[in-house]
């Protein structure tokens, strides 16, 4: 092959934009999408010559620069249908929100709200009370705080009450959460030094007595919601350590996590502790996700009592770490639900937490009849279900999967991933499976018509 001959053919980008196929995608998308467009469609097609293709011509060129100057504007954050029975899949957005938490953001987010505005006295009020009652309210604490996430919400309480001063925690609660983030590295961050006791497998409460001294400022709990530690284990309690707190005119601090409102034990999952029993405990302050097993936005709490959560709100942190109009009203709308009591009818995570697995074998059997004579190619198989998210470690739920048997099953995935909308599944051994317990009934449908196309080809 000519490879310079081959290159010669490829016309620069002044030129790809003269052709008449450009002028109509300038008038759309604007010259300056359209250029960049064009550059990388030169530099693509180029690259492929050196490597050993050839020139594809002249309608393949003014195709893929419509397509490349499409995608330009086209959001990369995409919708995308969960069929990897993960729950909360933290990679794919953790929790979906409920239709009235979407309706409430849209609706204050759409105009202007009230967010600091006291309309009895018509003067400046504060953003942190819309969801301040109801969180005294579930969880009996005595004041509450909302911050972008929980990690802020455990960075701001440690500068605001432990900078400078240390803060003693067991040796097996140093987890590492989401993105690499450890718990050592927010402390260090905060100001507090860090006295770690026990060990890794067995932490006693005489191990906090003895981590005391004159500069501590609290004692901490991390709870173990994204790892679990079984066989020759011991760790103090919750009550223990409030007890050893306040007779040594300390400060308790919990760290939930996930953190719960609800019982998670009725569902058929070990009981994770809820916020109310840590509060009832003594905890002075307990922080937890509103992302999480609480089913809402993204967001860090903080409840606890009213002279912590008041010196929290004074301190500059809170400024960096606040959350906007529309994250307090889904939060506001999301903790209504558990008010209201409809919680596991309304909230997805819940939803898909309690779904009977029969239920979910049902709804793979009527889909792949759907699908006529390209459902022989599918099965349905018993499979296992997961929280996820970084909650309730090690815990899952039976469940019934669509097994799909592909020539190429990643090839297959792959093209489900890629196409419009977005389809993710799990592939094992060969086979494609799909879990309906974390694909939205709004969803059926598009999953129809995604692997009627897929399985075609």
């Amino acid at each position: 092959m000519d490879l310079q001959g081959e290159l010669r053919k490829l016309p620069s980008v002044d030129a790809l934009l003269q052709t008449p196929q450009a002028g109509p995608l300038v008038r759309t998308y604007g010259r300056d999408v359209v250029v960049q467009a064009a550059r990388h469609v030169v530099d693509e097609m180029r690259g492929q010559i050196l490597t050993g293709g050839r020139y594809a011509g002249q309608e393949a060129v003014a195709e893929r620069l419509a397509l490349q100057a499409a995608a330009l504007v086209e959001p990369t954050l995409t919708p995308v249908i969960n069929a990897t029975g993960v729950i909360l899949h933290t990679n794919l957005g953790r929790a979906p929100l409920s239709a009235e938490v979407l309706d409430a953001m849209r609706r204050v987010g759409s105009g202007y709200s009230n967010l600091e505005f006291d309309l009895d006295a018509g003067k400046r009020g504060s953003r942190y009370v819309h969801a301040e009652d109801l969180l005294r309210r579930l969880t009996g604490a005595e004041s509450a705080l909302l911050v972008n996430n929980n990690a802020g919400a455990v960075l701001l309480a440690l500068s605001c009450l432990a900078s400078a001063r240390s803060v003693v925690i067991s040796r097996g609660q140093l987890v590492e959460i989401g993105g690499g983030f450890r718990i050592p590295d927010v402390m260090a961050q905060s100001g507090a030094r860090l006295v770690e006791v026990g060990t890794t497998n067995r932490t006693r409460i005489g191990d906090y007595e003895r981590g005391i001294d004159e500069d501590t400022a609290a004692l901490m709990r991390v709870h173990a919601s994204n790892f679990r530690t079984v066989g020759f284990t011991e760790s103090a309690s919750l009550e223990e350590l409030v007890s050893l707190a306040h007779k040594r005119d300390l400060l308790m601090l919990d760290d939930l996590g996930s953190g719960t409102l609800l019982d998670t034990a009725p569902y058929g999952i070990e009981h994770e502790p809820t916020i109310q029993e840590s509060v009832r405990a003594g905890a002075d302050l307990v922080t937890f996700s509103g992302d999480k097993l609480l089913g809402g936005p993204q967001a860090g709490i903080i409840v606890g009592r009213e002279s912590l959560i008041a010196k929290l709100r004074r301190h500059p942190l809170t400024r960096a770490l606040r959350v906007d109009k529309t994250t307090i009203a889904g939060i506001q709308a999301n903790l209504l639900h558990y008010v209201r009591g409809d919680a596991v009818q309304k909230v997805p995570v819940w939803q898909m937490m309690a779904m009977n697995a029969s239920k979910i074998g049902d709804r793979a059997r009527h889909l792949i009849q759907a699908l006529g004579s390209l459902g022989e190619r599918c099965d349905v198989v018993t499979g296992e279900s997961m929280v996820g998210g970084g909650s309730l470690p090690g815990e899952l739920l039976p469940t019934y999967l669509i097994s799909v048997q592909a020539d190429n099953a990643t090839r297959f995935a792959r093209d489900l991933r890629l196409g419009r909308p977005s389809v993710v599944a799990r592939v094992r051994e060969g086979s494609v499976l799909f879990d309906l317990r974390t694909v939205l009934p709004a969803q059926e449908s598009l999953l129809r018509t995604r692997l009627t196309d897929a399985l075609k080809v």
